[in-house]
This record gives structure tokens, sequence and C-alpha cells, in this order.
């Protein structure tokens, strides 16, 4: 009968460590970055950053960061367009359980 108890206790005591501890890692990557002007180093709000594959979008904040999370693990252009400024792309690797950064210039477009 102690065998027994001793037994259930075990299997208890594994069955319920291991289905409240975390995972080992995460099962995404996070990409993140600054848009800011190439000329001043300021950072550019209202910036349009776009990811393919995937088509994700949004805006940089007041601050020019942003951040996409819980990527699949692939290679990705970043687009980032303002008025005023020329298109820039950057390529970045998006890596499981790890923050990829990919800050990106913008360059005042040339009065025509």
């Amino acid at each position: 009968m102690k065998k027994v108890f001793l037994l259930l206790s075990c299997a208890l005591f594994l069955i319920g460590s291991s289905s409240c501890s975390k995972p080992d890692r995460d099962l995404f990557a996070t990409l993140h970055g600054v848009v800011s002007d190439a000329e001043t180093g300021n950072p550019i709000s209202g910036a349009a950053i776009t990811l393919s594959p995937g088509g994700k979008s949004q805006t940089t904040g007041t601050d020019g960061r942003y951040e996409f999370e819980n990527l699949d693990a692939a290679q990705y252009t970043v687009t980032v367009q303002k008025t005023g400024y020329q298109t820039n792309r950057k390529t970045v690797t998006a890596v499981i359980g790890e923050k990829a950064e990919a800050n990106i210039l913008l360059t005042t477009k040339a009065a025509d």
C-alpha cells in the first residue's frame, strides 16, 4: 500500500510540475526597431512599416519605435514609408525565441 501511495504521489507531482512550468523557449520571434531621419537622427513618428511575407503593418510611435510580435521564424523584408521621405527597405532574419532588431534610416526626398 505504501508503494502504491508513493508511486501515485510521484506521478501527481510530475504531472503538476510539468503542466505549470514555463516552456523551455518561446515559440515565436519578435522584430523591433526605430525609424530615424538619416540627416538629423531624430525619430520619425507615423511612418508606415510593412512586413513581407505576411503583410503585417503598423505605424511608428512618437518615439519612432515599432515592434512585431509572434512572428514565425523567417527572413522578412521591412518596408518603411513616410510622406516627404524616400522609401527604405531592410531584410532581417527572425529567429524563434529571439528579438531581431532592424533600425531604419529615412532620407528626405529631393525637391523636384
